[in-house]
């Protein structure tokens, strides 16, 4: 096993390790669309500021973690965790181009003689601290790292991946330049602390009579081009489309199983639960029956499902649970025996490589004479380093660290079934092991169980009714009828708004991958070019409109807008209203009289949470009251759910802050800025990039 594949086990992709507050947002929403993917480079899966990232490249990465996502998960693969993880790879390459670029601009670096100081100076890299420290000392082994660099100087593979790792080391080291370069450019004044201390604890006492939207009929507001407008021009920014999107009407065919292939599924898993109870080959029963082939093995709390979990502990061996349904699926298990092991294990290993020894007998037969050195009372570590092919044993003595069961299935035997400070020689397919058990560490019950599995999936017949329903309907359309053809066929037709290039669904609605290309090469009105399947439905769609990336023009929001333009209509028809209450009147009382209604009190109200009880947030009505002046009606307000008029009651002042108090404040509202900016320079720094996304062209 190679050092960078060892880091990459470790702590997963190590080039992106990096620890910093500044990319805790890497999982964000932060896709840009460039140019059509029908234009650009064969093996461009994206393009930052010109710098290309290449396909081949881009896609290692992300089966890397599609499967570290699927080990997490205990399961298979599936299009929603590949999904995720082409989304997570995608944020990286950003979140690491952007900086990076930014970083050489700006001219950060990091000199020769400060990255061997952060290799075996006194002020390691994290990096050199996660993977050389010794466990038995706490200390980093420098010796550990001087072999592994001569080791460089003579193998190519551990030259690249040592260069490799101490790109990585640069990369944190600039990007914690970059980071305090941010932060100490935050700051925070005397004046700045004691008004959000204010805004907080400033406490406001009044009185509010409201006019609401409501009350006047949808029916009674006569829109026109100018009242759009105005909303539009005051509000244009809030809508900027991030990336390119798509307005798409379909219709929707369930395919799922229904009554019929419940039963089907259930008379085919209680068969099988007859056929295994009486089978002599379990292993073989379950390769041939299993849908997910479970290995027959032994499985501890937790990992399995919660039906199986609850019963096969306790389960009389020879006895066969089940079935349980979970999410579709039926599970049977044949408890074939049960007994205590421990929870999990402390191990150290020494891997002699076939390949350098002349093969595998040659390699057992060295493995062989170490085990002999060790049980003579050899020193461990010191053979490790001497002769582990692992540069992992080599860093750390041996030690592999505490395993659970099932982490390395070739070691299990040894590991949880053997005693502490058994020795032995473990052929694997990374090579020959010679393994000793440290510790053994609790102690629970273990089942060893053959599973057999069987999904509710739907039958010819069904899947057949529900594509002849899609194909009729699809076979009805030509370039206009959509809408009239559904109506006589009985369909419902749903909505997905601003759907993006990358979505894999449509709301709960799980779509196939070829619909979104499709919808991102067709023009707006464009019916579907065939049903699209998955695994549930038949979906025939329909492109209603292209919002192209930036500000959308009036014309694409008018419809959405129109509910909030209404209340701007009927705010000048209720202001006047109100404004006539006011004309005269010395208190809100008298307001309110005069509209025919009763002044509503409000006590401890904060301009930092602007909320009228049972009411709404109203932040423009909370911030007038605390600038006014006590016992005086203010003028009429235009909120979010009608127009008011406040009078002030008075204020409770906090008392006023001042020494350690007051820098305790600067200092807190200082270290919120700072993570708040270094996300706002990143969302700049993304604005003003040229970032072009092709990846509906590959996933």
């Amino acid at each position: 096993m190679g050092l960078m594949s060892y880091l990459r086990n470790r702590a997963g992709l190590v080039i992106f390790v990096i620890g910093l507050a500044i990319i805790a947002f890497l999982l964000g929403d932060i896709i840009n669309m460039g140019t059509p993917f029908w234009r650009a480079s064969q093996s461009e899966v994206g393009n930052v500021n010109g710098e290309s990232i290449d396909y081949n490249e881009f896609n290692q990465q992300v089966e890397q973690t599609a499967a570290r996502f699927a080990q997490q998960m205990g399961g298979q693969n599936t299009p929603q965790m590949q999904s995720y993880a082409v989304q997570q790879v995608w944020n990286q390459y950003l979140t690491q181009e952007l900086i990076k670029q930014e970083i050489e601009k700006i001219g950060i670096e990091v000199g020769k003689d400060e990255l061997n100081n952060l290799v075996t100076g006194n002020n390691p890299s994290m990096l050199i601290a996660q993977y050389f420290t010794n466990p038995q000392t706490g200390q980093i082994d420098k010796a550990s790292i001087n072999a592994v660099m001569q080791q460089a100087k003579q193998d190519p593979n551990t030259k690249r991946e040592w260069e490799a790792l101490l790109e990585s080391i640069k990369t944190d080291r600039l990007f914690q330049k970059y980071s305090t370069l941010v932060n100490n450019s935050v700051y925070t004044t005397a004046l700045e602390a004691q008004y959000d201390y204010n805004s907080r604890n400033k406490l406001a006492n009044f009185k509010y009579v409201m006019l609401d939207y409501a009350s006047i009929a949808d029916a009674q507001v006569k829109l026109t081009d100018a009242d759009y407008k105005e909303y539009y021009d005051k509000n244009k920014n809030a809508f900027k489309n991030q990336e390119e999107s798509r307005n798409i009407e379909y219709v929707l065919f369930d395919a799922r199983p229904n009554q019929a292939d419940t039963a089907l599924a259930t008379a085919a898993i209680q068969k099988l639960k007859t056929d295994l109870q009486a089978s002599t080959n379990d292993s073989s029963f379950v390769t041939v029956n299993s849908e997910r082939k479970y290995p027959v093995t032994y499985y501890g709390k937790n990992q399995l499902s919660a039906a199986l979990d609850s019963v096969v502990f306790n389960a009389a061996p020879g006895t066969v649970v089940g079935p349980y349904l979970t999410q579709n699926v039926y599970e049977i298990a044949k408890v074939i025996n049960v007994k205590m092991s421990p929870d999990s294990v402390n191990a150290s290993t020494i891997v002699i490589n076939p390949a350098t020894e002349g093969g595998v007998d040659k390699a057992i037969a060295k493995a062989d004479s170490i085990k002999n050195l060790i049980t003579a009372g050899g020193n461990f570590s010191t053979l490790a380093l001497e002769f582990s092919a692992d540069p992992n044993s080599k860093t750390n003595g041996g030690e592999i660290g505490t395993l659970v069961r099932g982490q390395i299935p070739e070691l299990d035997a040894i590991l949880f079934d053997g005693q502490t400070g058994d020795v032995k020689v473990v052929p694997t397919n990374n090579g020959v092991h010679i393994v000793k058990v440290n510790r053994q560490i609790g102690s629970s019950k273990i089942a060893k169980l053959a599973i057999v599995d069987k999904s509710i999936v739907s039958g010819k017949e069904t899947t057949d009714a529900a594509y002849s329903k899609a194909n009729k309907f699809f076979s009805a359309l030509n370039g206009t009828n959509f809408e009239e053809v559904a109506k006589q066929q009985n369909l419902t037709i749903l909505k997905n708004e601003g759907t993006k290039a990358m979505d894999n669904s449509f709301g709960a609605v799980e779509i196939p991958r070829e619909l979104s290309r499709w919808a991102f090469e067709a023009k707006a009105g464009t019916n579907g070019d065939k049903v699209f399947e998955t695994a549930d439905n038949f979906i025939v769609a329909r492109v209603t409109d292209i919002q192209p990336k930036g500000i959308q023009p009036l014309e694409s929001v008018k419809k959405l807008i129109e509910p909030v333009v209404k209340n701007l209509v009927k705010a000048r028809m209720l202001k006047e209203k109100m404004n006539n209450a006011l004309n005269g009147s010395t208190s809100i009382d008298q307001v309110a009289q005069k509209l025919g209604k009763n002044a509503q009190s409000v006590e401890n109200v904060v301009l930092a949470n602007p909320v009228i009880p049972g009411v709404a947030v109203e932040n423009a009505v909370v911030g007038t009251v605390f600038g006014l002046q006590p016992n005086k009606p203010s003028k009429s307000i235009e909120g979010s759910q009608g127009v008011y008029a406040v009078q002030v009651l008075g204020f409770v002042n906090p008392k006023a802050l001042a020494g350690e108090e007051l820098t305790a404040q600067q200092k807190q509202i200082t270290a919120s800025k700072a993570q708040r900016d270094q996300n706002v320079i990143f969302q700049a720094l993304q604005d003003n990039a040229k970032i072009v996304d092709n990846r509906i062209k590959f996933y």
